[in-house]
């Protein structure tokens, strides 16, 4: 299962079927779970721990220390979950003491070809990167986002669950969850009512979020008076209330 032409440290923990092509280097402190495949010529750096039947393609750079020019080779660690595909060229980084020490990606997450994840950010479960996507230090990413071609997220930017952003698009605000956007820099266009309807939703939770959408995009408040707005429909709806949350954590005011 491992390529004789690899170059493994004697320190990483290797699942006995993990698969590894040639010319693949992976180094200390270094753990890969059940069914992982790792092609030719990835390189894998530690602290990282990456879950179970993961596929990472070849030139691939998974946790490699941070382009942050604080950073001075502290420990700091990327974590990997369950089921994800990393395409060839990703860049994953690691994280800082500035921030957790911590890189993190969830379960279930597809990083098309030369996408770049930097050092301290926190990807959820289900999210779609398209090719050549870069997200900067610090960022978060909700459940289910899908991030168009050439996307660029600035750094500390919180993208909410199930949002979703057009091919080059520039992101330098918060996108509350479920919002679509598009642009340099990147705007509101409506959300994505289609997916929804791919996931099941009702007509009756998709009557509400349409219904929230204008209450902060349509009325000309503020998002704290959105917020108040909002409180009720949220009591009564899930779906709202994610989104109101998304609305509260913003710290650098949303996109608009």
């Amino acid at each position: 299962m491992i390529d004789s032409r690899a170059i493994i440290h004697p320190s990483a923990q290797l699942d006995r079927d993990v698969e590894v092509g040639p010319f693949t280097v992976i180094g200390p402190d270094v753990e890969i779970g059940a069914g992982t495949k790792i092609h030719s010529h990835a390189v894998i750096k530690g602290p990282t721990r990456i879950g179970k039947n993961n596929t990472i393609f070849q030139f691939a750079s998974v946790g490699e220390d941070c382009q942050d020019k604080k950073y001075a080779g502290e420990p700091t660690r990327l974590e990997i979950g369950d089921n994800n595909v990393i395409r060839e060229g990703c860049t994953i980084h690691r994280g800082t003491v500035q921030d957790q020490s911590l890189t993190k990606i969830g379960s279930n997450n597809l990083l098309m070809a030369y996408v770049h994840v930097a050092h301290d950010c926190m990807v959820g479960d289900n999210c779609i990167f398209a090719n050549n996507t870069a997200i900067a230090g610090h960022v978060t990413v909700g459940d289910g986002v899908i991030l168009g071609g050439l996307t660029t997220v600035h750094q500390f930017c919180q993208i909410g669950a199930y949002s979703m952003s057009a091919a080059h698009s520039a992101i330098f605000k918060d996108v509350p969850a479920f919002i679509m956007v598009s642009g340099n820099p990147a705007e509101a266009h409506g959300m994505n009512f289609e997916g929804m309807r791919r996931r099941g939703w009702s007509d009756e939770v998709i009557r509400s979020l349409r219904q929230a959408y204008k209450v902060i995009y349509r009325q000309g408040l503020k998002t704290s008076q959105a917020v108040e707005v909002l409180q009720g429909m949220a009591a009564e709806t899930r779906q709202v209330q994610l989104l109101v949350e998304s609305l509260q954590s913003s710290t650098r005011g949303i996109t608009r």
